[in-house]
């Protein structure tokens, strides 16, 4: 049997597992399953009190209970598995930014999350983890085809993180150690702020010509359309959106200004590694060190092919801080057959997070909610840079957009409109008040544009 000691050559083993297909992949989780329980038990105080009465070995997640980003932040000194890690010393740690990318009590990197959910997470990752991270990340890039490679080669590998700088963010602290630690490879990677202008990001973009461009999805799409326009001209081979719901609308926009392979991301900090994305537009799970759950409301399974009413996690790598059944918050539908993109891998599609439906009064009486991306859908209109969608009432929708240079701002704003109420209508929200903000969509404090935000979160 494929064990956990696999993770002394992650890299090897990454691919082996592939070569093995979906039982090998199986099995690889199940024994990493049981292992990481058995760790999680016997040196973490919360899990060892939330499995007491469990079976004495577990391979099947199903028989654990759910955890979620506020229990965990709530008991965090019990919750990790090394003493000498606590939260005091934790947020000392993020506190300051000069420390972002550096070591931990020499061991660990610490990332955290911009907390717009209500909660700031603090998630630390030990060495395992990121090994793994960069195994699977290397298996997968892989898969791209030889005219990719010859791209990403002619640029000797340079790739722009367009992010927000300044705090430890994932998308900051991971590229920050990995100079840090690899300075030779280092030097292909390069974080650009989002804070500075268009024309300042453009310039230097155009400068360093990326081989690989990642960022949120509504930043690139800013850059495709800076693309569109002969401003930014950049080709890299690859462009990795991660960070928000990509729709299949911004998915084709972006692949044809840059004329580059799309592989979007839907990862979380609890794991980085969860998945990749597939030339079909699906989201593979690295099930050999992670297991992803759609399930309902109440937390049990929702058959392949079912959208889910969120997703539950678990990141089998990393041992400091032990992610198991976790409640992610995202609604996915588990694809039922082999993907077409020839991946053993399962696959996904995001439908956005629970915490982004909007829920409005429904016209038979009570409400109906409606998940980020039918919005997308809907919202692709010719002119159209970025929307923002704040519920400020439960029948108010307050519209900010960002149309794009020269476009008929009033013929936007019709159309838009005329989309949104088409869309409530079918799904028989009734009296919904829709608002045209004078203010451009607002960045959150992690340098996201938060599409969709609900009422809570919008008051």
């Amino acid at each position: 049997m494929t064990t956990g000691n696999d993770s002394r050559e992650p890299a090897r083993d990454a691919r082996r597992a592939l070569r093995e297909g979906p039982a090998g992949i199986a099995r690889r989780q199940r024994a990493r399953m049981a292992e990481l329980v058995a760790y999680a038990r016997a040196r973490s105080p919360y899990y060892r009190e939330l499995y007491r009465g469990l079976p004495e070995e577990v391979e099947d997640p199903a028989v654990l209970p759910v955890t979620g980003k506020k229990e965990l932040m709530g008991r965090f000194d019990d919750w990790v598995t090394d003493r000498r890690v606590t939260l005091e010393g934790v947020e000392a740690f993020v506190a300051d930014p000069e420390l972002v990318g550096r070591r931990f009590l020499d061991r660990y990197l610490v990332v955290t999350t911009s907390g717009t959910s209500g909660l700031r997470g603090l998630f630390v990752q030990d060495e395992r983890n990121l090994a793994v991270h960069l195994a699977v990340g290397m298996r997968n890039r892989d898969v791209l085809g030889f005219g990719a490679l010859v791209r990403v080669l002619a640029r000797a590998g340079r790739t722009a993180i367009v992010t927000a700088p300044g705090g430890h963010f994932a998308t900051v602290a991971g590229p920050a150690r990995f100079r840090l630690e690899r300075p030779r490879l280092g030097r292909m990677m390069r974080v650009f702020s989002i804070h500075q202008s268009m024309a300042e990001l453009v310039e230097e973009l155009n400068a360093y010509d990326p081989a690989t461009l990642t960022g949120f999805v509504s930043t690139l799409t800013l850059l495709a359309g800076e693309q569109e326009a002969g401003r930014l001209r950049i080709r890299p081979a690859v462009v990795i959106p991660g960070g928000e719901t990509l729709t299949p609308q911004a998915r084709e926009r972006i692949a044809a200004a840059f004329q580059a392979r799309v592989r979007a991301a839907y990862a979380a900090s609890e794991c980085g590694f969860l998945t990749f994305g597939c030339a079909r537009g699906w989201y593979h799970v690295n099930g050999d060190w992670a297991v992803l759950e759609p399930v309902d409301a109440a937390h049990r399974p929702v058959p392949p092919g079912e959208q889910s009413h969120t997703v539950l996690i678990s990141n089998l790598a990393n041992r400091v801080q032990p992610i198991l059944r976790y409640d992610l918050g995202d609604g996915v539908l588990m694809r039922p057959d082999p993907c077409p993109c020839g991946s053993p891998l399962p696959a996904v599609r995001v439908q956005g997070r629970v915490a982004e439906l909007l829920s409005f009064p429904s016209v038979r009486g009570g409400d109906v909610g409606i998940f980020p991306m039918a919005f997308g859908s809907v919202l692709d209109v010719p002119g159209l840079q970025q929307y923002q969608l704040v519920q400020t009432a439960p029948a108010t929708l307050r519209v900010r957009l960002r149309p794009a240079d020269g476009a008929d701002t009033d013929r936007v704003w019709q159309a838009v409109r005329g989309n949104l109420a088409r869309l409530l209508g079918e799904h028989e929200a009734g009296g919904v008040r829709l608002e045209r903000a004078e203010e451009p969509p607002q960045r959150s404090p992690g340098g996201k544009y938060r599409r969709i935000i609900p009422l809570a979160a919008g008051r």
